[in-house]
């Protein structure tokens, strides 16, 4: 009779623990919630940050004819009159090309 006593209360006990870690407001679901916060302010962050970089971009493209210039220069290819502009091809750099072997002078004399 004794021993069933104390099962008694011990139940009580890991009943009452069990639902205040693992239940449904339980210690568990507190950590989970406080780390997607975290991952959530992150976001708004980098949200914002990337918000403030287009604002400034937009104003600079109301006023600064510089800038509007460079963007035509560099998204269309435009130039300006009696302007001459050199493209170069961009090497391949996935395929590089096998070296040839130089000849001298001295080589091509035999």
């Amino acid at each position: 009779m004794r021993k069933r006593m104390y099962f008694v209360p011990a139940g009580c006990i890991l009943f009452i623990l069990y639902f205040t870690v693992f239940g449904e407001r339980g210690l568990l679901r507190i950590y989970h919630l406080s780390k997607e916060k975290e991952e959530i302010a992150e976001k708004v962050n980098e949200i914002r940050v990337t918000n403030d970089r287009l604002k400034r971009e937009i104003e600079a493209l109301k006023s600064d004819r510089r800038y509007l210039e460079s963007i035509a220069r560099k998204d269309f290819g435009l130039v300006r009159p009696n302007e001459v502009v050199y493209q170069f091809p961009v090497a391949d750099k996935t395929h590089p090309k096998p070296l040839q072997p130089v000849t001298t002078a001295v080589e091509n004399k035999r």
